[in-house]
């Protein structure tokens, strides 16, 4: 399989099939799956790269990716987010061919830095992206929602609403 064919830009058409393959991946890593919220969200990232990208990996198509851009000072420019990579034939090797075609167009994009996040409970997935260079920070995430008067306590996970 050479670079050309690992990754392919989805495009509105793609919407039914990465429906599928985000369903599967909420189920095996334990997120809820909200299909209007991915209808709204998904869009941005299909039109156009101003957000992001999503890839549909292998050829025939066996997974996807979705890579966001940030901006940061500290990094001294832009940053990608690896946000979700989901490869179904995990045996084939294709994880390693998408994980380095990935890097590989963040850098012809000017990426200063990748950053990705992992389920502190998933000790097999941080040994793959340690495999490929990735290390642990020092920082530690924090979320606060801002949809729909909605918010989250990061430390508790109790969501209050704003009146």
């Amino acid at each position: 399989m050479n670079c050309n064919s690992i990754l392919t830009r989805a495009t509105r058409a793609h919407l039914p099939e990465l429906l599928i393959m985000i369903k599967e991946f909420c189920a095996i890593d334990e997120h809820d799956y909200d299909e209007q919220r991915l209808r709204r969200s998904l869009p941005a990232l299909l039109d156009g790269d101003d957000y992001g990208v999503v890839w549909l990996l292998g050829e025939p198509v066996d997974g996807y990716a979705v890579v966001t851009w940030g901006y940061s000072l500290e990094s001294g420019g832009v940053e990608a987010l690896i946000d979700e990579i989901y490869v179904r034939s995990r045996e084939a090797g294709l994880g390693s061919k998408v994980l380095t075609a990935i890097l590989g167009d963040c850098r012809a994009r000017g990426c200063k830095i990748v950053f990705l996040e992992t389920e502190a409970r998933n000790a097999r997935v941080r040994r793959f992206y340690e495999r490929a260079g990735f290390r642990v920070d020092d920082s530690i995430w924090m979320s606060l929602s801002l949809d729909n008067g909605n918010e989250q306590n990061s430390d508790t996970g109790m969501r209050t609403r704003n009146g």
